[in-house]
């Protein structure tokens, strides 16, 4: 229903303007919807990275360890391959004998035969040349190691 107002000058004759009629404007406001969707957001920012889980694996420190940006193939070979003979490639987990047939299904329909091989820093020389000479049993043309730069703590 439109509000009705006096006017100014309801009473002064002819330059009054007599009573006003203003139509309410039904308008959605916004300002609720804008705030649940911020903390909606907040909310998705603080879970995602928790929802990412994989292996830990304490990588050797290098200076010149450069940064890479494109997602390859990576075999991560963790502390514990000693015991069980199982790496990682990529989130799967692979025993050493079947590393060499899967590495060449991977690799089927890439131009460039790389892997990247992320060893813990326990693990032996002895240990990553076995996975290596896997590698390039199954083609593999390049591998290459991957390091960290060292941290702000000092590691």
């Amino acid at each position: 229903m439109p509000k009705v107002s006096p006017g100014a000058g309801a009473t002064s004759g002819r330059r009054g303007r007599g009573r006003r009629v203003a139509s309410s404007l039904a308008e959605i406001n916004v300002v609720p919807l804008v705030d649940v969707m911020l903390v909606l957001l907040i909310i998705f920012m603080v879970a995602a990275p928790m929802m990412q889980h994989g292996l830990d694996v304490n990588l050797p420190v290098s200076r010149r360890a450069p940064e890479l940006s494109e997602s390859r193939l990576y075999v991560t070979v963790p502390e514990s391959f000693a015991r069980e003979r199982v790496v990682r490639l990529n989130d799967d987990r692979v025993r050493l004998d079947a590393l060499g047939e899967r590495v060449r299904q991977a690799l089927l329909n890439q131009t460039e035969k790389q892997v990247f091989l992320a060893g813990d820093g326990a693990v032996t020389l002895q240990q990553l040349l076995e996975v290596m000479d896997r590698l390039k049993d199954a083609g593999v043309e390049r591998v290459g190691i991957v390091a960290r730069t060292p941290g702000p703590t000092g590691r």
